[in-house]
């Protein structure tokens, strides 16, 4: 890819694991007057090393990749370079996965069904040294009930269940008996206002609170 920029372009790299999606950023973008994608990676290591190289002004990350997940890469990125601006662009709106990136050092959150409208504007807006979330994520962020969260073990519990696991597995994984599980199941279904543990999981994947890639711990 060609790394010319004009000196008051806003250099740009772009982390998704989808080549077409990469392909239509850099095809919106490069139509500015006033920004150029300048380097593309697929997953959160070549991220890392990317930006190393290329020292963007603004990147534009996907949460869900192979290998190391975006919110990972950010935190890394932002380690090295404190300054880095960082805007993930995202399917999910859940309010977990908002602020997990929040915390990791992301300065934007953009759902990729409203990057036609607010794509442009975000990118200028961080490299101006500013916060942006959508209206979306801002409206899930507003409504979520984090002081009532999921204990760690409630959560180990919910990420094995939507792996398909029987309460009777569930123990056996975590080292706790069965009745132990019913009981964490039951308190999982309150707090989340779930109707069963299939709408219990769906929401939490939703959220962000547990993905298909957790792996459980004793303890």
């Amino acid at each position: 890819m060609d790394s010319a920029v004009g000196p008051k372009s806003i250099s740009i790299l772009t982390v998704d694991d989808h080549p077409l999606f990469r392909k239509g950023i850099a095809s919106v973008i490069n139509d500015e007057p006033d920004m150029r994608v300048i380097a593309e990676a697929s997953n959160g290591r070549e991220a890392i090393a990317t930006f190393r190289q290329f020292r963007p002004d603004v990147t534009l990350m996907d949460v869900q990749m192979p290998d190391m997940n975006g919110i990972d890469a950010i935190h890394e990125i932002r380690l090295e370079f404190p300054l880095a601006r960082i805007v993930v662009l995202t399917t999910y709106e859940g309010d977990v996965h908002a602020l997990r990136a929040i915390k990791a050092g992301a300065i934007g959150y953009l759902i990729k069904s409203t990057l036609r409208k607010d794509l442009l504007e975000t990118v200028r807006a961080v490299h101006a040294g500013r916060y942006r979330l959508s209206a979306e994520v801002a409206a899930v962020l507003a409504a979520s009930q984090l002081a009532d969260s999921l204990t760690p073990r409630e959560i180990a519990v919910l990420g094995l269940a939507a792996k398909g696991n029987s309460n009777r597995m569930i123990g056996t994984q975590l080292g706790i008996a069965e009745e132990t599980v019913k009981v964490h199941m039951k308190s999982i279904l309150a707090k989340m206002d779930a109707n069963d543990r299939t709408h219990a999981v769906m929401l939490a994947l939703e959220r962000g609170i547990i993905d298909l890639q957790w792996r459980p711990t004793r303890g």
